[in-house]
């Protein structure tokens, strides 16, 4: 058989395959191509969220109810940025007013503050004080004004509750606390002071 019909014979039959060697080529190229392109995982993919503000309030006031329409909390501010990423606010000299299910009167005042979004937890930064009026418990009997003055404050408006993890100082009364850490639970009326601890005992009026 003459040489040019053999290589004739040969490529007819290379031809039949050619489709599927080519497929197979495209295929191994499609699959070196995945493995060597790096893959971005969840959070690249998704644009990262920044910590800027997404609305700005000055000179501002804001009220919350309960269910019965009745004033739980007012809170002031000169300036309060909302976050989206972190759902809170930082205020510029936040000044919160709220009231207990009885009445009772707490003022909160600091040069900065961050509170979430429906104020029940206010963090207080910077000559942070908190002011609980003189009262009188269902016993009638009376309960003498609260001043919690530190650099750190943290409030929690629904449990009553008012903490701090640096050094703070106490005045119940006539009565002077300084402690380097402590948390306090107005509903049960307990006072835990940690570390340091030294306190000033006025004597009681005869």
């Amino acid at each position: 058989m003459p040489t040019w019909r053999i290589v004739r014979s040969g490529w007819e039959r290379a031809s039949v395959y050619l489709p599927i060697i080519l497929m197979g080529v495209m295929a191994l190229g499609t699959y070196w191509l995945a493995r060597s392109t790096p893959t971005a995982g969840p959070l690249q993919a998704q644009k990262a969220a920044r910590h800027e503000p997404d609305s700005i309030m000055r000179g501002f006031s804001v009220k919350t109810f309960d269910a019965q329409g009745r004033l739980k909390s007012e809170v002031f501010g000169k300036e309060a940025r909302h976050y989206p990423d972190t759902d809170t606010f930082e205020i510029d000299e936040p000044r919160v007013r709220s009231f207990n299910q009885r009445d009772e009167l707490t003022v909160a005042t600091a040069k900065s503050g961050i509170s979430n979004a429906d104020g029940s937890e206010v963090q207080l930064i910077g000559n942070a004080i908190v002011t609980r009026d003189a009262t009188v418990d269902k016993e009638g009997r009376g309960r003498p004004r609260l001043v919690f003055r530190g650099e750190f404050l943290h409030v929690f408006v629904e449990t009553e509750h008012v903490r701090s993890h640096k050094p703070v100082e106490l005045t119940r009364g006539n009565d002077t606390f300084n402690a380097d850490s402590m948390e306090f639970d107005n509903i049960e009326q307990v006072m835990e002071l940690k570390g340091r601890v030294r306190g000033v005992l006025q004597p009681g009026k005869k």
